[in-house]
């Protein structure tokens, strides 16, 4: 018997929602599991990608407004590649409220639409959706809560992409626990994510007996986001990167992470730097300098399939409140940092106590 379809909400319609909606359609056709390049997780909990089915949407420039999100998907400012031909979906985009959500830095980029703003509660009950992920820019703190309450007054779980404080404040953990809902965030991982991939080399190291002395991770990037970090939240990004980096270690060391800078030629694509310096035997130095280059939108889109199936099992099992073994699998700053090895540890319980239980 076939599962039921998992329908979603996506409050921001840039770059990773345009990832997103791409791959669904893409891995959506494929039949053969040896297909499913790029997905971590093909099948999880009995989930396929054909399984999540977008059902509203929303955003405030003009040039996505009112469109087929298959259309909208591809609009200026968005910037990632066309991989496939998405056909018509039939989920127009909604006007939200503006509110916090444009930057002085993005003014001159995104149009806002003149649009009337929407009932986002009403829409997204008509549409039947289950799951809102908030995909919204990093400084936007303000729209990012208001989603967050317009999600608890429809019923749904909340997803929190970006690094407001949601799933990691008290506060808003409670009141979903008291609205009986899922809610998980803050901030998705990559799936190459430099975060993760400095993490995993420190803990190679240390493992190897290697004292860490001194390390940094700096990102330079293009397109929106990025343009947004450099001015409203870098110093957000900085502090979450750094602590998160710094938990991977079982002792202190200088560490320093985040985003550094933004070159708009590089439209979706980011560039971070890496650098390690620390001591071995009888006090011998080294040092590693890495470069590593990739595409924002689609490193998103393999995570937040798994976030968006792991919600729906969590919903399924009628949990409530801050999911913790889907925060700290999937976020970089979850209400607790745990290790990596921990961290993936208890998800894979989680997903495998849905499994047994099917």
């Amino acid at each position: 018997m076939p599962l039921p379809s998992i329908k979603v909400a996506l409050v921001g319609v840039g770059n990773c929602a345009s990832a997103l909606v791409q791959g669904l359609y893409y891995y959506g056709q494929l039949k053969d599991a040896d297909d499913f390049v790029g997905l971590r997780h093909p099948i999880l909990g009995g989930y396929q990608p054909r399984d999540v089915q977008i059902v509203a949407a929303f955003d405030i420039d003009s040039r996505k407004v009112g469109r087929d999100l298959a259309d909208a998907i591809f609009a200026p400012p968005n910037s990632v590649p066309k991989f496939v031909e998405v056909p018509s979906t039939g989920v127009v985009v909604h006007k939200g409220p503006v509110l916090d959500g444009v930057g002085e830095y993005t003014k001159n980029l995104i149009q806002v639409s003149g649009s009337p703003e929407v009932d986002v509660a009403k829409i997204l009950k008509e549409g039947g959706a289950e799951i809102v992920v908030n995909l919204l820019p990093s400084g936007a703190v303000k729209a990012s809560e208001w989603y967050a309450g317009q999600a608890l007054k429809a019923g749904c779980a909340f997803v929190n992409a970006t690094p407001t404080f949601v799933a990691s404040s008290s506060e808003w953990a409670r009141r979903f626990e008291d609205a009986g809902l899922p809610l998980v965030g803050d901030d998705l991982v990559d799936q190459v994510g430099a975060t993760t991939l400095h993490k995993t080399l420190l803990q190679l190291l240390s493992r190897h007996g290697v004292r860490i002395i001194e390390t940094y991770q700096l990102d330079v990037g293009g397109g929106t986001e990025s343009l947004d970090t450099f001015e409203r939240t870098r110093d957000l990004k900085r502090m979450v990167k750094t602590e998160a980096v710094r938990a991977a270690l079982p002792y202190e060391a200088e560490v320093v992470a985040g985003s550094t800078d933004y070159v708009d030629f590089l439209q979706n694509r980011r560039d971070s730097f890496f650098w390690i310096r620390g001591i071995y035997f009888c006090g011998a130095q080294f040092q590693i300098d890495i470069k590593l280059s990739t595409m924002d939108g689609p490193n998103a889109f393999s995570p937040l399939l798994d976030v968006i199936r792991a919600v729906k099992i969590a919903l399924n099992r009628k949990m409530k409140g801050a999911v913790l073994p889907i925060c700290v699998y999937a976020f970089k700053h979850p209400p607790q940092l745990l290790s990596l090895e921990t961290a993936e540890k208890i998800f894979e319980e989680f997903i495998a106590q849905n499994s047994k239980s099917r």
